[in-house]
């Protein structure tokens, strides 16, 4: 008898919208916390990828300025006139592809070299393709010989950006 008094009483406040309520709250929680989830990790991982891309440039930066071919009089100096032939790939094309070649076919990069007094400036450039996607920069100080009598500080920087095969 108890059971029938149950499911018949009339006296009993009966609220079905609460439920739809309750689970489309519950179900809205849920989308804003997996968009908030989402774009963190995004954000992450677009931060991971530049540092690591950061410190590729760097350690391209740091390999041109210790390349041998590249030395002046001294280990520790950069020569202009080297630079000259380098950054003019039509009349020094075997240094040119000498120069990329110490490097991954999947980075382009292009290196931009001068004098902290402006005087000078040299491009280097693999390829005529333009910078595509995410440009990651660094840049080193370095001492250019621009002649033997002559040296100057001066930045190498190094633009990287990923080409995707």
């Amino acid at each position: 008898m108890k059971l029938y008094l149950f499911i018949n009483d009339e006296q009993a406040i009966l609220e079905p919208h609460n439920d739809i309520l309750a689970t489309a709250l519950v179900v809205i929680g849920f989308v804003v916390f997996a968009a908030v989830m989402s774009k963190a990790y995004l954000i992450y991982d677009e931060q991971s990828h530049s540092i690591e891309n950061y410190e590729e440039a760097s350690r391209i930066a740091e390999s041109i300025a210790s390349w041998d071919e590249l030395q002046g009089t001294r280990p520790d100096i950069i020569s202009a006139e080297i630079l000259e032939g380098i950054s003019d790939p039509v009349s020094d094309r075997d240094t040119h592809a000498l120069f990329f070649a110490r490097f991954s076919a999947n980075n382009e990069f292009s290196v931009e070299i001068h004098t902290d007094d402006g005087k000078h400036h040299w491009s280097i450039h693999k390829n005529k393709t333009a910078a595509s996607g995410n440009v990651i920069a660094a840049s080193i100080p370095v001492i250019i010989e621009i002649n033997p009598a002559q040296y100057t500080s001066g930045t190498l920087t190094v633009r990287l950006w990923k080409r995707y095969i």
